[in-house]
């Protein structure tokens, strides 16, 4: 009976022991799984996080492509309007040069006539710097026959010209010349003051002159406007401050004492 009774034990031993066994290699078995579901699951999120990202990246990257373009089409816009503007100018610039051609057969005799008028205008004027002034107008002449010049270059020295005229007539001037005086050359002091007076005194100071308007030709000065001339001179070569003087004018002529 005992015998029985301790085989009976070891039995149960023996099948408790061999359950054991088999539980724990279930639990480590469950274990092992457990931990691949969770590298497994780790794995998935880093791809949905990288997936995640590069989305980002791309929305981003698109939302700068749409600025870019925003910008881009607000420039061609600006470009546009540009394009029509200078086409706008192309077109005034076409038109302007088919009337060239009509403006300089219109402004050449004119530049002509105008070159003549100071040609006779400085023949029938007070003789100052007559050869400086003629050498101007046939300088003039000259340029009007060249083909390597523009018409506004030609124009342009007309005019300088013209106003080189002008500016005689509101002037005070002295320079140094040779004067026939009794029949021999003499170096001169001339003395001009705008158009009204035109005067000499020789370098000696001894021989005054005045040139006659009216009898177009050169006459004595008295010697009492010596200091007067001699103070214009100073007064024209910056020597001496401004200051009033007395100049001979020529009386003016009625135009019925022209007529007679």
């Amino acid at each position: 009976m005992q015998l029985q009774t301790r085989n009976l034990l070891a039995a149960a031993v023996l099948t408790a022991g061999v359950v054991f066994g088999a539980s724990a290699a279930s639990v480590d078995g469950a274990l092992d799984q457990g931990v691949n579901r969770a590298s497994k699951a780790q794995q998935s999120q880093q791809k949905i996080d990288s997936v995640d990202e590069n989305i980002r990246a791309s929305e981003r990257e698109y939302r700068g492509l749409i600025k870019e373009i925003d910008g881009l089409n607000v420039y061609i816009q600006q470009l546009d309007k540009q394009l029509n503007g200078q086409q706008d100018e192309l077109a005034s610039i076409e038109a302007s040069i088919k009337n060239v051609t009509l403006v300089e057969r219109q402004i050449t005799p004119l530049m002509l006539r105008m070159i003549d008028s100071i040609d006779q205008f400085v023949a029938a004027d007070v003789p100052f710097l007559k050869d400086e002034r003629s050498s101007r107008v046939d300088n003039l002449k000259d340029l009007m026959g060249r083909s390597d010049v523009t018409v506004a270059e030609k124009y342009r020295k007309v005019m300088e010209a013209y106003q080189a005229e002008v500016d005689y007539g509101r002037t005070i001037e002295s320079y140094r010349g040779t004067l026939d005086i009794g029949g021999q050359p003499k170096e001169v002091d001339f003395l001009r003051v705008g158009r009204i007076s035109l005067m000499y005194q020789t370098l000696d100071g001894q021989t005054l002159g005045v040139w006659n308007t009216t009898a177009g030709q050169w006459q004595p000065l008295d010697s009492a406007y010596k200091s007067k001339l001699m103070a214009g001179i100073r007064i024209a070569r910056e020597q001496a401050a401004p200051d009033l003087i007395k100049v001979p004018v020529a009386a003016p002529v009625s135009a019925n004492q022209e007529a007679n």
